[in-house]
């Protein structure tokens, strides 16, 4: 079965965050430039979205309770060591890949639920959506942060986008 367009660009997404990140070391991915959080930060924020969407409330799992706590949204600030964000994020990612590859335009309709039970108030598709929004935000504020830190030679514009053609339904 072949993942849908959104699920597709969701993985573009994330492969762009791993170009935006190459070759920043542990110390540069721990540094905070107030008001911003650290660039270690953003991967643990996306990789705390990803489980408590797609491994979570999609699959009733819950791989890094304490991650969201860490690094979720009105958390204080932290600065999580870098390399074990890269680790949850992998884990995290790969755990969510095979419900994400079984999302059907159907699917994309109906709604997650909350742990008490009651649907979200957006369906599958538009938390999809917010999702792979989310990863952009970030990844825009990662490079800014690289900037800022005096990095040179970051990548330019969008990747190679042939992983993510657009298909019609």
């Amino acid at each position: 079965m072949v993942p849908h367009l959104l699920v597709k660009q969701l993985r573009f997404a994330r492969s762009e965050l791993i170009r935006c990140l190459e070759g920043v070391s542990e110390e540069d991915a721990c540094k905070r430039i107030l008001p911003m959080n650290c660039i270690s930060w953003v991967v643990g924020h996306l990789a705390s979205q990803e489980n408590r969407l797609w491994v979570m409330w999609g699959q009733g799992q819950n791989l890094y309770p304490e991650l969201r706590e860490l690094v979720g949204y009105g958390q204080p600030a932290s600065t999580p060591p870098f390399s074990e964000m890269w680790t949850l994020w992998r884990t995290i990612t790969a755990t969510a890949d095979p419900y994400l590859d079984k999302l059907t335009p159907e699917l994309l309709q109906t709604y997650l639920k909350w742990e008490d039970g009651k649907p979200l108030e957006e369906n599958i598709g538009t938390m999809l959506l917010r999702n792979i929004y989310h990863y952009w935000f970030h990844i825009g504020e990662a490079h800014a942060m690289r900037q800022m830190l005096g990095h040179k030679d970051l990548p330019q514009f969008v990747g190679d986008m042939a992983i993510a053609n657009y298909s019609p339904e």
